[in-house]
């Protein structure tokens, strides 16, 4: 089997060090070579030992058997389905609450060509655990086998915590987050 390039396209005005950390635990869930970060056009040593950074915006790429992760597709990616895509492209936003609708607007009307777009459920995600919920379904699994928590705390110090209001995919029973966005919150002290 091939694996699918997971494609990232950046759309914050700028590289946020929560973005970095996010790409990174993407890249080490897919593999270096299964990921790229396009439309990022600042040059960052971290994220170009982790994934491939590609300065254009994935729509000028050329690319076909393309499908966009967008909560606003009518349907939903199914295993069958999972197998026709060579790249799966995921809009990289810091997620509004409530979602703004700006993977519609920012990326999938964005292509010069009629692209293929499919929903993984309407609750948002971040986008590194729309990639594993993704990941999953190209090996195989309904979405509705697929377990889930809708949003999260991560306590900071003591009565002090960060409340997530997105959802998540359980492994092993425990939210998919990555032990380095924790980190970063712990030593953060402005939100």
């Amino acid at each position: 089997m091939i694996m699918p390039i997971y494609i990232i396209e950046h759309l914050e005005p700028k590289l946020w060090e929560w973005s970095i950390i996010e790409y990174k635990h993407i890249a080490q869930l897919v593999g270096k070579s299964n990921c790229w970060i396009t439309h990022l056009k600042t040059t960052n040593p971290k994220l170009r030992q982790q994934a491939k950074v590609i300065p254009q915006s994935v729509t000028k790429l050329g690319l076909s058997k393309v499908c966009v992760l967008d909560p606003e597709a009518p349907k939903m990616l199914t295993p069958l389905e999972a197998k026709k895509f060579d790249y799966f492209v995921f809009g990289g936003i810091l997620g509004d609450h409530p979602a703004q609708k700006r993977t519609k607007k920012e990326l999938t009307q964005q292509f010069p060509f009629l692209v293929e777009s499919r929903n993984i459920g309407k609750v948002q995600m971040s986008t590194d655990n729309a990639v594993a919920v993704v990941q999953e379904i190209v090996k195989g699994a309904k979405f509705s086998e697929l377990h889930f928590q809708d949003e999260i705390e991560i306590p900071l110090q003591k009565n002090e915590s960060v409340l997530f209001p997105y959802r998540y995919l359980l492994r092993e029973g425990k939210p998919l987050v990555s032990p380095e966005l924790i980190a970063y919150l712990k030593k953060k002290n402005k939100f």
